[in-house]
């Protein structure tokens, strides 16, 4: 999907409930009848072009060169992670609107990239979900060669657990990927796609508030490594708030979070404050033993690795500092859901990894409004991955 230079409307013929919205400077349509969603976006092709990956290394080692297609052959858990509405049916789910196929590509892959780690759905054209699979980081922020192969080794995982062999060609692709409001990154994401794949890309907001809400007016906040609000109004607008980065936005997230928490043992380690339980907690999760070692972990400290602090600030939610930032994170998620409904007419979803222990600290006001995500940022995406297999199809028939 292009990026236009300007915000326009663009208007496309279609039965049900039509709307218009601008994501990120660009035309898109939204359609929707009941819970049935799709988008129809302004398209431009970029060149793909085939990356090697098959060295076998590490894909979550730092500065990985390639997809670990030897450490992948091994067992493989197999663990779907489906949410609690899906486990509890106990069945495939099949998701809206995607009932026939006249596609070339055999399998759908939605993908959910951010800064801690990449969670993909595999299905097939006719929407029925076969397998789910995790991976290491894959926002763009930390480099798009990192984020394929986080996505290849994921991708990989989901067709093992599925049993079926994996190859591009067979696959279109929709990514929702934290970072792509960054028109460098995202050119270089597209220009350095795997060859024969249909691919669609999208923010991670984007195809949060897809899931969430099943293409229905609402608002979310995404809350995981960084963070980020975005709603859809009843006149199909999209907006977002926040989401400006790190180190100097995405408040209330994981990196936020720890980039706060080790002020504390800054202070412990010079005097200003006395050691305790936390700043215990602290120094073995940066490996820190003094001063010294930890302006070492500073200064190679990414925003994964502030994000990897966050846990310790739940655990010792009872220690004054702790607490104070914990209600600091609550009254930030207030400010984002109102900056996008001011009137509180909009039902609102607090979504990724750290949505549910953000929750108590919620103020009340906005608590009562809350409600469960109908889906997650992957099936979101698979929406995206159905466009452009149909985007393609057409193309090459």
């Amino acid at each position: 999907m292009a990026f236009d230079q300007h915000r326009r409307k663009d208007w496309w013929r279609t039965v049900g409930r039509l709307a218009w919205f601008s994501v990120n400077g660009r035309a898109c349509t939204f359609l929707a009848r009941g819970d049935r969603f799709a988008m129809a976006p302004r398209t431009h092709r970029y060149p793909n072009r085939h990356t090697s990956v098959a060295d076998g290394t590490d894909p979550w080692q730092r500065g990985a060169t390639s997809a670990p297609t030897r450490w992948l052959s091994g067992g493989v858990s197999g663990r779907i992670a489906r949410s609690a509405e899906w486990r509890r049916a106990g069945r495939a789910v099949k998701l809206a609107d995607m009932t026939t196929s006249t596609y070339t590509h055999k399998y759908l892959i939605g993908v959910d990239g951010g800064g801690s780690g990449t969670r993909v759905v595999l299905a097939g054209t006719e929407g029925i979900e076969l397998a789910r699979a995790t991976g290491g980081p894959s926002g763009l922020a930390l480099g798009v060669e990192r984020a394929w192969e986080a996505i290849e080794a994921a991708c990989l995982r989901a067709f093992d657990t599925a049993g079926l062999p994996f190859e591009w060609s067979a696959c279109s692709l929709g990514c929702g990927l934290a970072g792509v409001n960054h028109a460098g990154w995202l050119a270089q994401f597209r220009a350095t796609a795997p060859q024969g794949c249909a691919l669609a890309v999208e923010s991670d907001a984007f195809t949060t508030l897809l899931g969430a809400h099943g293409g229905e007016p609402g608002v979310i906040v995404a809350l995981g490594t960084g963070s980020i609000a975005a709603s859809l109004d009843a006149g199909g607008q999209f907006e977002i708030a926040g989401g400006y980065g790190f180190p100097s936005g995405d408040e209330a997230s994981g990196a936020w979070l720890g980039l706060r928490a080790v002020v504390h043992l800054q202070h412990v380690l010079d005097g200003r404050a006395p050691a305790d339980d936390w700043s215990a907690a602290l120094l073995a999760c940066t490996d820190a033993t003094d001063r010294d070692s930890l302006v070492v972990w500073l200064c190679a400290a990414n925003q994964t690795d502030y994000a990897a602090l966050a846990p310790t600030v739940f655990e010792h939610r009872k220690h004054p500092f702790a607490a104070r930032l914990l209600e600091e994170a609550g009254r930030e998620i207030v400010k984002m859901v109102s900056a996008l409904d001011p009137d509180q007419a909009l039902p609102v979803a607090l979504c990724g990894g750290l949505a549910e222990p953000l929750t108590p600290f919620v103020p009340d006001e906005l608590r009562r409004r809350l409600r469960l995500p109908l889906a997650d940022s992957a099936a979101g995406a698979l929406q995206l991955a159905r466009h452009a297999a149909s985007r393609k199809s057409a193309h090459e028939g």
